[in-house]
């Protein structure tokens, strides 16, 4: 008899074991390579995949952004994530521990904390034992904190001195805002494209740039470092009231960097090109792109393969215009050996096509046979000529079946003459004997075959077979 046992599990618990569980057995080969290439410890996993996530969401295309935001701060990393399914967020609980338990020989604290306002939002703060801040995003604390793995040659940066000038110059599409978001410092390249319009429109960021990517995130100082492990697209876009701004429409790719020794956000960014079109159309110029961004690689290599696209399909133009020559040079051939077939037997068509000489021959035994309409004069005076044309075209039509048939040559026909032979084209011994039923068809076809005027067609035979040689 089989027995029902009910065990009280924790299914908060199951679900955080079965996380890290499932990381341990499911994260091998080309997964398992892919995870660790995102960071060296859980904390530059957590903020890369951030990155990776975004960069994801806008390729596939869908409106409805999942938020999945890590937040490094001083003593521990916070994370948001947005889910429709609880499990799934518990799940990520033991997740979590397996990747830096699998991954870094790490141990993490994983703490959820639900939004009792929202059943859809899911915060997580994690400790991990060997944690090493990567990127201060706190908007209250703005201590430095110098990762442990990094060994500098001096700890005095008043040794490490670069004019503004300098770094203007180094990085063109830069620009440094303060809390306020109002632009206190623009890379050579934002310099050239704004102009005097700092001054007449003010210096607020906004009043610039539009926010492209990622989407759902306001222009605030909070939001921009909360985002700050996420690539952001900006959008170049003239001020209200302005006639024009240069490079209007440009965007620009690039990361947000908190500043926490002037409590600022430093963008470094690159111009979103593809090609030399993009360039000339916004009045910029290669020389405006520095030599260490890889923009202006993906520029030239990019007109590179557009020429040799260009000369691809001029080749397969030039090609296809050959092959059509090609084509229409041998319907023209075609025509001429139809045309040289229909003259001249096979052998000799053969013959002159291939441009040999032809010369006479004589034939000891050929049967000719010449056939006349009778009356022909008399019905092309009471006849039209298209009811001349289709009489002799239907009749002449049946008498070339008879010459297939009974392998006898057609050698002429002018008006209403017919001219057949037999023992010209082939040796034969009943030469005779075919031409007379080519003969007897011919009567009888005639007699099938009526005039204009209802009356049965007659012809006028005569045959003669040549014992001497006949040229």
């Amino acid at each position: 008899m089989n027995r029902i046992v009910q065990i009280d599990i924790d299914e908060n618990l199951f679900l955080d074991n079965l996380g890290e569980e499932l990381i341990s057995t499911a994260c091998v080969g080309l997964l398992e390579r892919a995870f660790r290439c995102l960071g060296n410890d859980l904390t530059a996993f957590l903020t890369t995949l951030d990155g990776v996530n975004d960069v994801v969401q806008h390729q596939s295309g869908t409106n409805t952004e999942a938020e999945f935001v890590c937040i490094a701060t001083h003593d521990a990393i916070e994370l948001h994530f947005t889910t429709d399914r609880p499990s799934i967020a518990y799940l990520l609980v033991g997740s979590l521990k397996g990747i830096a338990k699998t991954f870094y020989n790490d141990k993490a604290d994983v703490y959820i904390l639900p939004d009792p306002y929202n059943t859809k939002f899911f915060r997580y703060r994690i400790t991990p034992e060997r944690y090493e801040q990567i990127g201060l995003t706190s908007d209250d604390d703005f201590d430095v904190v110098i990762p442990s793995s990094t060994h500098l040659l001096s700890k005095n940066a008043a040794d490490l001195r670069m004019g503004v000038a300098s770094f203007c110059k180094a990085f063109p599409w830069h620009f440094v805002v303060d809390r306020n978001l109002e632009l206190v410092q623009l890379g050579v390249g934002f310099m050239r494209i704004f102009g005097d319009n700092l001054n007449k429109y003010g210096r607020e960021i906004s009043t610039y740039f539009k926010l492209t990517r990622p989407r759902g995130v306001t222009l605030t100082f909070h939001e921009i470092l909360k985002r700050a492990n996420t690539p952001f697209v900006l959008t170049l876009q003239k001020p209200t009231g302005a006639d024009k701004l240069p490079a209007e429409g440009l965007e620009l790719k690039g990361q947000m960097v908190h500043c926490p020794e002037s409590d600022s956000i430093l963008f470094v960014s690159s111009p979103f090109l593809n090609g030399l079109e993009g360039l000339t159309g916004r009045d910029l110029f290669i020389s405006d792109i520095p030599l260490h961004d890889a923009t202006r690689d993906v520029i030239l290599v990019g007109e590179q393969a557009r020429a040799q696209d260009g000369l691809r399909r001029r080749m397969d133009k030039l090609k296809s215009s050959i092959e059509e020559a090609n084509r229409a040079v041998d319907a023209e051939r075609e025509k001429n050996v139809s045309l040289l077939h229909l003259i001249f037997p096979p052998d000799i068509a053969k013959r002159l096509w291939l441009g040999e000489t032809i010369e006479a021959k004589s034939y000891p035994n050929v049967t000719m046979l010449f056939s006349d309409i009778v009356g022909f004069t008399a019905i092309c005076s009471t006849a039209t000529p298209m009811m001349v044309i289709n009489m002799l075209q239907n009749l002449y039509e049946r008498f070339d079946q008879f010459c297939g048939q009974l392998d006898i040559y057609k050698v002429e026909t002018i008006g209403d003459a017919y001219c057949v032979a037999c023992g010209l084209h082939r040796n034969t011994n009943t030469h005779a004997q075919q031409i007379a039923w080519m003969g007897l068809k011919m009567i009888q076809t005639c007699s099938q075959h009526l005039t204009h005027e209802g009356k049965p067609i007659k012809v006028y035979k005569h045959s003669s077979s040549h014992k001497k040689p006949y040229y």
